[in-house]
């Protein structure tokens, strides 16, 4: 069986390892995989990440891995992959945390999905986030990041209207590794305010498509992620389903015109919180939608009175308090629904959230403590903290660190969490996982998560091969019409 790969990337490129190069950092594709291309920011940007990172962009890696399926093809996931900013994925406060990654989907291939750091690891990126006009207009966030930025291999002397930057990169990338393919992610915690007022009328959501289908002409990227969060009522899940339906009738107008119908996929990223979800209309955004990507983290956080899993599994019943939520409950909903199990694609965080002057899991704490960039918030990479041990929660699938001497819990994903949840996701059909984000793993092959997931499901032989589109008769810009000879 082939398997499905996707990364997320936040309007970034060039690459998914972050390399520290005083005075700046680089971003660059693993010299493992043979690729040099390098996207070297020179200037700090927060964008849509809840952190500041001195790149032009933040790469999210997702990796989308999963049971095969016959009706949907590819699903990406984050680098590790969508890129979302601060928020509760299953509350209604917001958090202090990167958010989640997802992979989209789209072509005939059947099989695991999965994004990863390297690009022969992966079949699709999420390039995040574009921004939403007040008219519906989707633009670029950063156009200098996007289009403007020259990098060593560019030239300075070349004849008309050329696209540079990372969307050059992307392009480069899908040619190297057909594989690949590229979805446009708009929205996220930062603009998604603004896709009700313009989801609620006929000419917002015109406006919208035709906009966001231009960007994927002009920039040679292969389909769209919307990560509305959330909507909010009725009338906004309604106005949701309207829109999604307007931007598939736009992709598909396009495709056939220009695409040899190719399928371009639509892919969101979702809520885990039945209070989120519950509010969606998903029967009807389904028949729109090939790949649902799960945001199976942030159970827990600073916003409870007590502490506990952020990313469990199951619930516990020996420990109730330590879960209030599940993956297992949000899987079994969406596919009461009508979604189909091999549609999902489940979310792995790769950072941990911590809780102070606490006991364990379930029990009343007092702050949040240190983190890796902003408080409370772990990179998986440095974790466990120096003088804690790590444990184990059978029932739950949950791992976890407690360091008895200053009495702080630490709520993250281990190896044996993603080997077990490999296994979870082949018993239910899911359609593969997503991290959230890349720059949060490991490096060594045996403590990586992301590679650990790949392992599980057989290695990078098993990714599908459905071929990316390289062909963009009407974009605006000369080198990606041209087909960057």
């Amino acid at each position: 069986m082939l398997t499905t790969a996707t990364i997320l990337v936040p309007f970034l490129l060039g690459g998914f390892q972050v390399v520290k190069a005083a005075p700046k950092q680089v971003i660059q594709l693993s010299p493992q995989e043979g690729l040099e291309i390098v996207c070297n920011a020179g200037r700090s940007t927060t964008v849509t990440v809840t952190r500041t990172v001195e790149v032009a962009r933040t790469v999210s890696v997702m990796v989308t891995t999963g049971a095969p399926q016959a009706s949907v093809g590819v699903v990406r996931s984050s680098s590790g992959l969508r890129v979302v900013s601060s928020s509760s994925r299953t509350g209604t406060v917001p958090s202090s945390t990167a958010g989640s990654v997802v992979g989209g989907g789209g072509g005939n291939g059947t099989g695991f999905r999965n994004a990863v750091y390297f690009t022969n690891w992966i079949t699709h990126v999420l390039y995040s986030f574009a921004d939403i006009a007040s008219n519906g207009e989707v633009f670029s966030s950063d156009t200098y990041s996007d289009l403007e930025k020259r990098y060593p291999t560019d030239s300075w002397n070349d004849q008309g209207n050329n696209a540079y930057g990372c969307v050059k990169q992307m392009y480069l990338l899908k040619k190297k590794h057909r594989q690949l393919k590229v979805l446009l992610s708009i929205g996220g915690w930062t603009y998604s305010p603004k896709f009700a007022p313009v989801a609620a009328t006929a000419a917002g959501r015109k406006r919208f498509c035709s906009s966001a289908v231009k960007l994927v002409q002009d920039w040679g990227f292969d389909g769209l992620d919307i990560d509305w969060e959330y909507p909010a009522s009725a009338t906004e899940a309604a106005d949701f389903v309207s829109l999604l339906k307007e931007c598939r009738e736009a992709l598909d107008e396009y495709s056939a015109k220009h695409a040899k119908g190719y399928h371009m996929p639509i892919t969101i990223a979702c809520p885990a919180g039945p209070t989120h979800y519950g509010q969606m209309d998903i029967p009807r955004m389904d028949k729109y939608i090939d790949a649902w990507h799960l945001m199976a983290y942030d159970y827990a956080g600073s916003w409870d009175s007590v502490s506990g899993h952020q990313s469990n599994v199951f619930l516990s019943t020996t420990n109730p308090n330590s879960t209030k939520f599940s993956t297992e409950k949000a899987v079994n909903d969406y596919v009461a629904k009508g979604v189909a199990p091999g549609k999902i694609v489940l979310g792995l965080p790769l950072y941990g959230r911590g809780f102070e002057a606490t006991s364990g899991p379930g029990r009343p704490y007092n702050g949040i403590g240190e983190g890796s960039a902003q408080a409370g918030i772990w990179n998986y990479k440095d974790l466990p903290r120096p003088g804690a041990k790590e444990f184990w929660d059978e029932q739950a699938v949950a791992a976890w660190s407690f360091d008895e001497r200053k009495q702080e819990f630490i709520s993250y994903d281990t190896v044996r969490s993603a080997v077990e949840k490999v296994k979870y996701l082949k018993g239910k059909g899911l359609g593969g996982t997503v991290f959230w984000e890349a720059a949060g793993d490991k490096v060594r092959e045996e403590e990586s998560l992301v590679r650990t997931v790949v392992r599980e499901f057989g290695g990078t032989n098993k990714l599908a091969g459905a071929l990316n589109l390289l062909s963009y008769p009407v974009s605006e810009y000369d080198n990606i019409r041209a087909g960057m000879p």
